[in-house]
């Protein structure tokens, strides 16, 4: 009987829950290994899925394998001579895969139902690094797929997040997601794509796309453009992951190192950033004892090893150093603040963008004053810069606030609310507005 509030775990749950986690830990392994074997990443991709919908089935009904990950690769490798057998009984592949798993078979019956796992298959070291996730992370990410799609493809076949789950945390229906996969495999296909790891000169070109990917999965977990989290720390969480294989993976990478140094050092401070109901806590309000100061020390040895490199820092290392100048700071008003003001110039040079830099006006504000830093901002306005966001109106709102400009400033911070899309950030800038009110009808009172 289930004591307190607990309820009790039933076989079938503890078996489900044992799919769910082993296949987030190996699913790219999994997909990675078959697609090497196959040398066709969709197949590869789908013989996983048909693999984690058995496991589904015979888990929780006859108990959890005693090696789980062989067990899901042993019957997407059986699928795959069942795939082949029928293209073709005599099918070299076929041949080639048959002997290296061997006709006495691992899996019982054509679906794999009560599999042990051959010898060869459990020899699965979780701290091996192989190829087979680098060609994996290649192609996920490669530059003829879309970014949206290549955005969906590396949750799928690198974290191993089902499509509902993708839908979820972007805000998207799910068949939108299972058409951008499908597209993205399709391409893959048309293109001709090869299950390898690229050459140097050809991975150099093609890892701008992968840090970009991990950094856009990142960046939406640590700010939900959208719905009702201030933080999506499941998403956030995967592109650590996601940084730390490939740093383990590519180790003397610059940018590789300056963008796992940038996720850690920002990652170290979301304990301090959500209040007790969920709203956001603005970094002069956090309570720097609550940052992860495991995470801090991760991030700024990584940022080290960019460093001794060589090659100067990247856009994510200069980005990474600005982190690590909040990370080391006592309090706001002991942050170097000259110093960030700098990054950014050096961050506007190496990657120019107005998100970049309205950041530069928000660190010459606290530098300088907000009469320095609101020009900045006034001229991304008269440029037509991030229209539809809501990140310049809430900026210039906030400049025109501290310069006693409040009626300018109440119609910025009004344009900010309709523009935003995050409930909790929404509640945050009408925060704003109301102690706008509050002040202004406070200095009438006082006249």
């Amino acid at each position: 009987m289930a004591r307190g509030n607990r309820a009790a775990v039933s076989p079938a749950g503890s078996g489900r829950q044992a799919v769910e986690a082993v296949w987030r830990i190996e699913s790219a392994r999994i997909v990675g290994t078959l697609a090497r074997y196959t040398g066709d990443f969709a197949l590869a991709e789908d013989l996983a899925q048909e693999a984690l919908a058995e496991a589904l089935v015979t888990w929780p009904r006859d108990g959890v394998p005693s090696h789980p990950a062989g067990w899901l690769l042993t019957v997407g490798r059986r699928r795959a001579i069942d795939t082949f057998r029928r293209r073709s009984a005599l099918d070299e592949r076929y041949a080639a895969l048959a002997r290296d798993l061997g006709e006495g078979g691992a899996v019982s019956g054509a679906t794999g139902a009560g599999a042990t796992p051959e010898p060869d298959d459990v020899l699965w070291d979780p701290d091996r690094i192989d190829d087979d996730v680098l060609a994996l992370m290649f192609i996920a990410c490669h530059p003829v797929v879309s970014r949206e799609a290549r955005v969906a493809l590396t949750l799928r076949v690198l974290v191993g997040l089902s499509s509902d789950e993708i839908a979820r945390a972007f805000l998207v229906p799910t068949a939108t997601v299972q058409a951008r996969i499908s597209r993205a495999k399709k391409t893959l296909a048309a293109a001709q794509v090869p299950f390898a790891v690229p050459s140097p000169e050809e991975r150099q070109q093609r890892l701008g796309s992968v840090l970009s990917v991990i950094y856009l999965v990142f960046t939406e977990g640590s700010t939900a453009t959208s719905g009702a989290e201030w933080i999506r720390s499941d998403l956030a969480g995967e592109a650590v992951r996601l940084a730390r294989v490939l740093a383990r993976l590519v180790p003397d990478e610059p940018e590789v190192l300056g963008l796992l140094a940038l996720l850690e050092l920002t990652s170290a401070r979301f304990p301090a950033r959500v209040g007790e109901r969920g709203e956001p806590v603005l970094l002069e309000q956090q309570d720097r004892r609550r940052w992860d100061g495991s995470a801090i020390r991760r991030g700024r040895a990584a940022l080290a090893r960019a460093g001794r490199a060589g090659r100067g820092l990247g856009a994510y290392g200069v980005q990474a150093a600005i982190a690590e100048c909040h990370a080391v700071a006592p309090s706001v008003d002991e942050t170097d603040w000259e110093r960030i003001v700098l990054l950014y110039e050096a961050l506007g040079r190496l990657a120019p963008s107005p998100v970049v830099e309205l950041n530069r006006a928000v660190a010459i504000s606290v530098a300088q004053g907000p009469a320095a830093a609101l020009p900045i901002v006034d001229d991304l306005v008269a440029a037509g810069s991030l229209p539809g966001s809501h990140l310049l109106p809430s900026v210039r709102g906030e400049l025109l606030t501290r310069l006693g400009r409040t009626d300018e400033a109440r119609r910025e911070l009004e344009l900010a609310v309709r523009l935003c899309g995050n409930e909790r950030e929404r509640d945050l800038l009408r925060d704003k507005l109301s102690a706008l009110d509050q002040n202004t009808e406070s200095s009438r009172r006082h006249r």
